[in-house]
């Protein structure tokens, strides 16, 4: 089991220094990854909740990262794909893959969010098929010298796109509906799983994700499956406490727990604990640097 941490990108608490912070200190602990997620828009008057309604870019956060850390990786989970074009986001990509020193994880996913859809001026439909396209393009555009593609969504003349990444940043996908967990196992270098996965039947998707690995001919151990640890440090012994909610030991438990379960990795983001965003910016680093410490691996 591979351990990672969220670094503070929600929030009054989500400053530069902070998330400089947390994320030289979790390369000294031993940490394997720190990450980021994306949201676009927050919609006047809607009810997702706080962590939402301020939230700093996923890929710059990652790219200010990668210049005051050396070896801890970086990932984003996720980044929704219809969003950006294939070509832009290839190159984006392909850059903080090399300015980190190949240290990229590229989480991408289809968005749920409508406004955000009609904020990039996209239909809210067929977003699977959008996005298997998507991957198809973006890793062409990664591998092969001239690109030229025609498709339902997306349309490439014959063009050159370089550098190319070297290596080629993984790419996980996410998304709990079968279909989607059908496809990670089809065509991603793994799975990550949302801040409203149930942990408790956690099994169940992983499976299809590597059932479809084995249709498509792929190495289902090959696969990585990502955690997103909604993480909250509570009083030990709750008669009703949610997995990676409690004391240290307990959530340590946990962890092993989903090791047992088939997940490769764990990371966890104190910016989807429900207390942390209505925290002072200092108290929210002096729980979250306890945290790192007392869960680093």
């Amino acid at each position: 089991m591979k351990i990672g941490f969220g670094v503070p990108v929600s929030g009054a608490w989500a400053t530069p220094a902070n998330m400089a912070r947390i994320a030289t200190r979790a390369e000294e602990l031993g940490y394997h990854e720190v990450w980021t997620f994306q949201r676009l828009l927050y919609p006047v008057g809607h009810e997702m909740g706080p962590t939402y309604r301020s939230v700093q870019d996923p890929l710059i956060t990652l790219a200010y990262l990668a210049g005051v850390t050396e070896r801890i990786r970086l990932g984003v989970a996720v980044l929704n794909m219809p969003f950006s074009s294939p070509a832009l986001l290839a190159k984006q990509l392909a850059t903080l893959q090399d300015v980190s020193g190949g240290r990229l994880t590229a989480g991408l996913g289809l968005g749920w969010l409508p406004e955000e859809f009609t904020a990039s001026g996209l239909p809210y439909g067929r977003r699977g098929a959008r996005g298997e396209e998507f991957v198809e393009v973006l890793r062409a555009l990664w591998s092969e010298q001239e690109v030229e593609h025609e498709g339902e969504f997306y349309r490439l003349p014959p063009v050159h796109q370089d550098p190319k990444p070297d290596p080629a940043p993984p790419i996980l996908l996410g998304g709990a509906a079968e279909v989607a967990l059908r496809r990670a196992g089809r065509i991603a270098d793994g799975w990550v799983s949302s801040s409203r996965e149930d942990l408790a039947g956690i099994e169940s998707r992983i499976y299809i994700v590597k059932e479809a690995a084995r249709k498509a001919g792929r190495d289902p151990d090959a696969l990585r499956i990502v955690c997103r640890g909604v993480t909250s440090v509570r009083p030990a012994g709750a008669a009703d406490r949610q997995p990676l909610t409690g004391s240290y030991d307990e959530i340590r438990q946990d962890v092993a727990d989903l090791a047992v379960r088939g997940v490769t990795e764990v990371f966890h983001d104190l910016n989807f604990d429900p207390e942390i965003p209505g925290l002072e910016p200092a108290e929210a680093m002096r729980r979250a640097e306890e945290a790192l410490t007392a869960l680093a691996p």
